[in-house]
Formats: C-alpha cells, structure tokens, sequence
C-alpha cells in the first residue's frame, strides 16, 4: 500500500480558474461528524463501516497508526491523514500525548462517489505544506479545546471545510496520478469532467465533450482514457449511475431518476444501472436496505 505524500510530486500551479469540486460536493451531501478533538492519551479504535472515510489531524505529538491488514504508520510530524474509503484502524498516542482531531467524513460511498474512489487507500500530506489551512486548522483546535455552546456543530462544519480544502489541495497540487482527481487536475479534461458533474442529463456525445474540452474527439478520447483510466462514455454512465443512487437512497421513483440523470426512457436507465451496478435498481434497493 502506498501512502501519497507531498514529497514524491511537483507541484505545479493550476493554470485555469474552474471550480471543480461543487458539482461533486453538491450531488454527494458532505457531511463530518467529528469523533476525537484534543489530547489523546492511549488509543482509538476505528471500525470498517460502508459510507464512511476519516480524517485524521495530528497537530502536536506522535502516533503510531495501524491499519487493518497490519500494516503501521509511525507519524510524529503534524499531518493530515485521510481513509478515503471505510476501512477499519487504530491509533495510538505516544508518549505523553498528542493533540489530535478525528473525524469521520460521509461524502457518498468509494463506489458512488469517483473522487473517492480514485484516492488512493490512504492519503497522508504534512501539515506544513496545507499553509492555505492554517487558519481553518487554528480555529478547529482551538473550538476543541474551548468546548462553547454549539460546540460539536461548529467543530463538525469546519472539519467539513477542511475536508474541502484538502481535497482542492490535492488536485491543485496533483497528488494523484490517476482517476477522477487526476483528471481534475488537467485543464482541459476538468472543463469537460465539471460539465458532467454539473449537468449529468444533458444529452452528451463523446463530440460535444471534447468541444466543451477544447480538444478534438480523438485527442480528447485519449487523453481522458489515459488519464482518468476510462472511456469518457463510460465514465460518464458511471457518473450518471453514481448520482442515481444517491437519489434512490432518498426515495425517489426510479422513473423521475431516470429522468434526473438523462436517460429518457426507465428501460435504458435500467440497462445502464445493471451494466454499472449488477442488479437492476429495484433489486440494488432491496439489497441495501436489509
């Protein structure tokens, strides 16, 4: 398992201005629930649950991580530490201590949500290179420690930002090499990515996402594959899908998703969900809830 560090990349500056996180944010529901902010002494133990990443932030001490399959990370520099996907660890203090936040995060499931799924199995980048989070990172430590009034709800709503901030780190900084991130982080494949991430019912053609890329349809072809690591098509089904069930959760009638996600017809929406998930939506549905 590799863990990404700023050390291993160059860091490039963007060259475009795109916002390439709220169509991900929007469709996904961000939302942080804040488990350990302060002084750890002893240990903590993190279970495996669908749905979930952590956070970690570790501002002053050391730790020793384990992780499920055994693997131990040793960490004694302020750094931020992200499961992207549920997976069960624990953390030890060391020796007298570390000032530590712990948080779960719910951003959709691995599967559902690309740019999780595209992060690697843990993401670890220094404190001293988030400068643009210095000031989140001050007030979210000092919130946990001051303990005021709506203290829980002002301690989740900033890891939620800082959340945001780390993910815009990574792909302004290109941490990842691959998948949706990566392809966030070129300029002309994040013009077309956003697009689909704004709008998943627009009738789009593998054409009409290359104009909107400022490419030609086979450089576009090629480069987004190469990238991203699938057809821009395909791609886009699965995005399409991936909002699907987000709304399914919410109870809305597969027809009006269908709809929602550009399929004019429940039939090709039912096709399209088989070929991505495995089951028709009525099934899926059934499987989730028990």
């Amino acid at each position: 398992m590799v863990i990404y560090g700023l050390e291993r990349y160059t860091l490039r500056p963007m060259e475009d201005r795109i916002d390439r996180l709220t169509g991900l944010l929007h469709r996904f529901g961000l939302r942080a629930r804040v488990l350990h902010g302060g002084t750890l002494r002893g240990a903590l133990q993190f279970d495996r649950r669908t749905g979930v990443s952590h956070l970690h932030v570790l501002r002053e001490g050391a730790i020793e991580l384990t992780e499920g399959r055994g693997q131990v990370i040793r960490l004694n520099n302020p750094s931020a530490l992200l499961f992207p996907r549920a997976d069960s660890h624990r953390i030890v203090a060391g020796e007298g201590g570390a000032e530590l936040l712990c948080a779960a995060i719910e951003f959709g499931s691995g599967d559902e949500n690309p740019l999780l799924g595209s992060l690697p199995p843990i993401m670890c980048v220094p404190v001293t290179e988030l400068s643009a989070m210095d000031a989140t990172l001050g007030v979210l430590f000092a919130e946990a420690s001051a303990r005021r009034c709506g203290h829980s709800t002002v301690l989740d709503r900033l890891t939620e930002v800082l959340f945001v901030q780390l993910m815009r780190y990574a792909i302004e900084h290109r941490l990842v090499e691959g998948g949706v991130v990566a392809g966030l982080a070129d300029v002309r494949l994040a013009r077309a990515l956003t697009a689909m991430h704004d709008d998943p019912a627009r009738n789009w053609s593998l054409a009409s996402l290359a104009a909107t890329a400022g490419m030609s349809r086979s450089r576009f072809a090629a480069r987004f594959a190469e990238i991203v690591g699938v057809p821009a098509m395909e791609y886009l089904t699965r995005w399409r899908i991936g909002v699907a069930q987000g709304l399914l959760r919410q109870g809305r009638p597969a027809k009006v998703v269908a709809q929602e996600v550009g399929y004019g017809r429940s039939s090709t929406f039912g096709r399209a969900f088989a070929h991505v998930v495995g089951a028709t939506p009525t099934s899926w549905l059934r499987s989730i809830d028990g």
